[in-house]
């Protein structure tokens, strides 16, 4: 069986513009969330990722043309420059592997998955959308411009699926009521029709048959221009709504933080976006070990992105009672009052352990031994007990490693009550000398990236020998909790016990991951 390293790894993280940001904040137990305010002033704390796309120009405009970095400015979203930040920052630990990925072709792949999208980009081209959609309907409804609402008025006529006049409405609702009254008249605007029957002919113009075609189509899009522009003076119309939606949202689809970095490593194989909730790194990581160990690649580029917290996410999550409120840090395994979002992304560089370090790569931090990945089968949100503990018997199995031979394991841990039923679940398969970290309290929960930002404080620590600290205090821990296990890392500290180390992740919808991994022998 071939085994497998890690070769180069990046984060994005709160108060992590880097990965080296990222290890030296995991010495301290201090919490690295902060003020939202995204809907003016609240009283929620996030983790909103440190970044930004210039401290990566340099490398880009040494690669590419000088257009390329301000075309990834204006079209890529934020979860996929994330991405392409910590592949960049991937490339730095081991000279050369940026030109091994390279070399070696098809036999190269990326798996770069997202847990929520890249909502801001739909957000903000959602709201252009309706803002323009609301003035074109506004325009065409307009009595000097519709012949269909003057006939009306003088006979007041019923007609199916007519809404109120907005001036009826309650001013609570007044906006909806306008939009409604606005879009019904606009759809029955004559007027409105003969500016289609215009614009028709126009978009109907296409490419002669006879020329050079590229030429062709240049002029083609030049009259096109001409004139609409024409069209919109003659009306005197706002531009049409769907003149509004940006490209960008086809641009920043699931699968384009992983199609990007492709593109900047020049990497030519497999290349695909692994979907899994919380569980997402997890299950890409099992992917990238099970192509490895087939033969079917060399390298894997996997990693996650996820945007940074914004109204749409963290409304959601609050309205599904798994957010904390109360402007101060909840931390897992405490008073269970809910989590934190947070955003950022994280990337590893996989490899066949023989071939890259008979290159003379240095893996980094531990090995990953196996994966286990199962489905509840059961509830939206609310893990099951079978589902998670089937993944840690999975794992141990696959990875040869009995329950007494685990020293350390990092708990999904969100702060919601679930957090009693993971550690009871553990300790059904794992005997009391377990030592147990929870880092939710720390970075917050990315929804795909917090996984991996977990995994990576598990690895660097046992790269220094040592489990780093965690906010958690001695005597914030829960008192049930604490009657079910009591050996945790607080906020000092710890060495790495030893023995193989465990990692479990559950996500959204029932979904699982565990993994387990083992230091690199002196």
């Amino acid at each position: 069986m071939r085994r497998v390293g890690i070769f180069g790894w990046g984060v994005v993280a709160p108060r992590s513009r880097n990965i080296e940001a990222f290890e030296r904040n995991l010495s301290s137990s201090e919490s690295w969330l902060s003020p939202f305010n995204g809907f003016g002033p609240d009283n929620f704390l996030v983790g909103m990722p440190e970044f930004d796309l210039a401290d990566y120009k340099p490398w880009i405009d040494a690669r590419f043309p000088g257009s390329r970095f301000s075309q990834l400015e204006r079209k890529m979203g934020q979860p996929t420059q994330f991405a392409i930040g910590a592949f960049i920052q991937s490339l730095a630990q081991n000279p050369g592997l940026e030109q091994e990925l390279q070399a070696l072709g098809p036999r190269a792949h990326v798996y770069v998955g997202t847990g929520l999208g890249d909502l801001p980009t739909i957000r903000s081209i959602s709201l252009d959308l309706y803002r323009a959609q609301r003035r074109w309907d506004r325009f065409w409804s307009a009595p000097e411009r519709n012949g269909a609402l003057r006939k009306w008025r003088e006979t007041q006529e019923a007609l199916p699926g007519l809404p109120p006049e907005p001036s009826t409405v309650d001013e609570a609702t007044r906006d909806e009521a306008e939009d409604a009254w606005w879009h019904f008249w606009a759809g029955r605007s004559p007027e409105l029709r003969e500016y289609l029957d215009e614009l028709r002919e126009i978009e109907a113009i296409g490419v002669p048959e006879d020329g050079d075609v590229e030429s062709a189509k240049l002029a083609v899009i030049k009259e096109k221009r001409t004139r609409n522009a024409r069209l919109q003076k003659k009306w005197m119309s706002p531009e049409p709504p769907w003149n509004a939606v940006s490209s960008n949202v086809l641009w920043n689809i699931h699968n384009t933080p992983a199609s990007q970095i492709s593109m900047m490593g020049r990497i030519t194989g497999m290349t695909f976006a692994p979907v899994a909730a919380c569980s997402s790194f997890g299950y890409g990581l099992r992917l990238a070990i099970n192509a490895i160990q087939l033969g079917q690649a060399k390298a894997v580029v996997m990693g996650m992105t996820d945007p940074p917290p914004m109204p749409l996410t963290v409304g959601g999550f609050y309205n599904a009672r798994v957010i904390s409120a109360d402007a101060a840090v909840s931390k897992p395994l405490t008073a269970l009052r809910g989590t934190h979002i947070a955003g950022g992304s994280v990337v590893w560089v996989l490899g066949d352990l023989e071939h890259f370090t008979a290159k003379g790569f240095k893996p980094l931090g531990m090995e990953p031994i196996a994966v286990g990945v199962t489905a509840d089968a059961d509830h939206i949100i609310t893990p099951s007990k079978e589902g998670p503990t089937l993944a840690i018997r999975e794992a141990l199995a696959a990875a040869g490693c009995a329950p007494e031979d685990v020293g350390s394991w990092d708990l999904h841990a969100t702060a919601t009550p679930g957090d009693y039923l993971e550690v009871q679940n553990l300790r059904d398969v794992l005997p009391e000398q377990v030592l147990i970290t929870a880092r939710k309290g720390t970075f917050g929960h990315g929804m795909s990236a917090g996984g991996g930002w977990e995994l990576t404080a598990q690895y660097l620590g046992y790269g220094q020998g040592k489990v780093f600290p965690t906010p958690l205090k001695e005597a914030e821990l829960n008192k049930q909790i604490s009657h079910v296990h009591g050996r945790f890392v607080f906020d000092e500290a710890v060495e790495a016990p030893a023995g193989c180390a465990g990692k479990l992740s559950m996500g959204v919808g029932g979904i699982n991951a565990c993994v387990i991994s083992r230091p690199w022998s002196k």
